[in-house]
């Protein structure tokens, strides 16, 4: 931002005024990493509202806007007519089964006084109408049958309306679909590699929240075990791969309307990728990764193999009905403590009804305290090993850290030790204290309040 300074001469004094303009539209201007706003006689953070009008003021909504040169015979009357009857099939609307197409169109607002939007054309257009006006709303699908393979086996380009297209690309993908099989006890079930509302999912947001004014088209490319949806633009203003599952902001909301109103499964809220979250955890899969988005792109890459079967035989224990009260948060947070990350505090929320529910453990208290997953999520892992040293280390790291402290200090009263493991009670730390002593690491010198802890001689 450019700032302007002008020097003014008042009453015989020298005045120097700023001049700062108004911050670019759509764009809240932050300190340090917070948006704030004036209130009163202070600066406080700005709320969500107040972010969300500021963000909705980045740009039109180029899906909305009206495409001059198009036309009403530009639509596909077969499209229409998919439109009609998943719109009815969702909604339950008789009229919808009567009304004149245009009547439709309008309704839908894909047609606005009988002028064709950007977004009739993605959903509805003709190949030769796309062609013409619209030629980036096309999807190409690629298949590759290995990672390191540079050439495609198949390459086909959709160019029409989206909604004419959806199935013949869930077709494709599930034609190459491998099926795992999983069993415990006398009971097996198939998981397939790609689940189909995930899949469907993925490829939803790409067309709802790609950017059209870019000339590029939407990519898929399937590989045996990995499905890849890359699509032009980067993310929305706002959005980023840290709050993706809590922040909701279409970049096409004309698109995102009409597909809520027909599509399956579509919310407006953006509750669509928690539940790709949901399921590909539920399914012992790799979380889905955003990691190759940048200012210019969006890409997401699915994983199509069952890499936690343990985790699998632990939902299954959980039980049907217990598993349908678990939260996206509930799930994430199974899964990064599967992983050994760091829980984040939103997630942290969430483990006193873990604990409750005997899927995790606690250890520690206070500010040290840290969570793993139960013992019987190990013992389905077969890692028997692996929860008794993930318990086993904290406390002995508890006290190295006591033998650590008496090194330096030569003694050490119990107010010391709080101070040193502050996490703990004074009754944890007595129990440390009282193994070292049984291993003759440490002595008691002195009685009652005025004692203190030495290391043993040797």
């Amino acid at each position: 931002m450019r700032i302007e300074l002008h020097e003014l001469s008042m009453e015989g004094k020298r005045v120097v005024a700023f001049e700062v303009p108004s911050r670019p539209a759509g764009r809240p201007l932050d300190w340090k990493g917070k948006h704030l706003m004036r209130c009163g006689d202070e600066l406080v953070c700005m709320t969500h509202d107040h972010l969300k009008r500021i963000f909705a003021e980045a740009e039109k909504d180029y899906s909305a806007g009206v495409c001059a040169a198009a036309n009403l015979s530009d639509l596909d009357g077969r499209a229409i007519q998919e439109l009609r009857r998943t719109w009815h099939r969702k909604s339950g609307n008789d009229d919808l089964l009567r009304v004149l197409d245009e009547q439709l169109l309008s309704q839908a607002e894909l047609v606005r006084d009988g002028a064709v939007t950007h977004a009739a054309l993605v959903l509805l257009g003709t190949t030769g109408a796309l062609g013409k006006h619209l030629p980036q709303a096309e999807i190409i699908f690629e298949y590759r049958s290995s990672d390191a393979s540079t050439q495609h086996e198949q390459r086909i380009e959709f160019r029409e309306g989206f909604l004419l297209v959806q199935n013949q690309l869930w077709k494709l993908i599930d034609r190459r679909n491998p099926t795992e099989h999983y069993q415990e006890g006398f009971f097996v079930w198939d998981i397939r590699g790609f689940n189909e509302a995930v899949v469907r999912e993925a490829i939803l947001n790409a067309v709802t929240h790609r950017d059209y004014r870019r000339q590029d088209p939407i990519l898929i490319r399937q590989y045996p075990y990995r499905l890849e949806v890359v699509s032009p633009g980067g993310f929305p203003e706002g959005i980023t791969t840290d709050n993706i599952l809590y922040s909701h902001r279409p970049r096409n909301r004309c698109i995102a309307e009409v597909l809520q109103r027909c599509a399956p499964g579509v919310e407006r809220s953006g509750q669509g990728v928690r539940r790709m979250f949901e399921q590909s955890i539920k399914e012992g899969k790799d979380r889905p990764d955003f990691g190759g988005t940048d200012d210019y792109r969006v890409s997401l890459t699915l994983c199509g193999q069952v890499r936690h079967p343990e985790f699998l035989r632990f939902l299954e224990r959980v039980g049907q009905e217990k598993l349908k009260t678990f939260s996206t948060e509930d799930l994430l947070l199974l899964d990064r403590l599967r992983e050994g990350e760091e829980l984040p505090d939103r997630l942290k929320q969430r483990a006193p009804r873990l604990l409750d529910l005997g899927a995790i453990e606690r250890i520690g208290r206070g500010r040290g305290t840290r969570y793993i997953l139960s013992k019987r999520l190990y013992a389905l892992a077969g890692e028997k090993g692996t929860y008794t040293r993930d318990k086993g280390l904290d406390r002995e790291t508890n006290k190295e850290l006591i033998l650590r402290h008496l090194r330096e200090h030569g003694t050490a009263s119990m107010g010391d030790l709080l101070q040193v493991l502050p996490h703990l009670s004074r009754g944890q730390i007595h129990s440390l204290l009282q193994s070292l002593r049984r291993r003759k690491r440490v002595q008691l010198i002195g009685q009652k309040r005025g004692s203190k802890w030495k290391l043993a001689s040797e």
